[in-house]
């Protein structure tokens, strides 16, 4: 399928298929719930949300790991036709929304002084403008970029190097990088993907795929 004609499966209403983004609803749930069922559910959603953002923050400062993100809220199914990279104005871009999901991610590494050793984007400008919002000019690195033509998988070179910089990442003790690209990529890379605006946290693991030791979304 041409790439102007495909659908986008990074769109903001994309299926989600990780603990992460359910994490996310079901507390959203708790809290409209609390007041009715006496907050038994929302203390329970918010307890567990604390937890994994405690392990998160845990992996961070260990080191050796990649944060990869699916780059902020940036509604719709496809990319226009004929769109261009370098052109933000023919692409799929972030709303207010998800400028403001970018932020908060920003704020959230901010206020716990964590703060990644290299940060890695997409050359599509949605995940640029996710990147930069939240931590500033980002490295552009072509094979986070979008698979584009058919079938829609990460070519075999882009993905060795993927696999390379994060074996090399994860060598690297007390230290970390933050990754922002595509469902697509989260998919091709570790077998796992996330919600708009949401991680996995990835480390190496010799020849076999990389390992997700969590997944991590601020809550909604």
């Amino acid at each position: 399928m041409p790439s102007s004609l495909r659908p986008d499966i990074d769109a903001a209403e994309g299926p989600a298929s990780t603990d992460g983004a359910r994490l996310t609803r079901r507390t959203l749930l708790g809290r409209g719930a609390a007041g009715a069922v006496g907050g038994v559910l929302g203390v329970a959603a918010l307890q567990s949300w604390a937890a994994q953002e405690e392990g998160a923050e845990a992996l961070l400062r260990q080191g050796g790991v990649v944060a990869l993100y699916r780059h902020a809220l940036a509604p719709g199914t496809f990319d226009p036709p004929g769109f261009r990279l370098g052109d933000c104005g023919t692409q799929r871009n972030l709303n207010d929304e998800g400028r403001a999901q970018a932020q908060r991610i920003g704020e959230w590494f901010q206020a716990r002084r964590l703060q990644p050793t290299k940060v890695l984007s997409s050359p599509w400008c949605r995940c640029i403008d996710t990147a930069t919002l939240a931590f500033g000019t980002p490295q552009v690195w072509a094979p986070l970029g979008s698979p584009r033509g058919y079938p829609e998988t990460t070519g075999a070179a882009h993905l060795r190097a993927l696999r390379e910089a994060l074996a090399a990442a994860s060598a690297r003790g007390g230290r970390f990088e933050v990754w922002v690209s595509h469902m697509f990529v989260q998919a091709d890379l570790a077998h796992d993907s996330t919600s708009s605006g949401e991680a996995l946290i990835l480390r190496h693991q010799g020849g076999a795929a990389p390992q997700v030791l969590a997944r991590w979304a601020l809550p909604g």
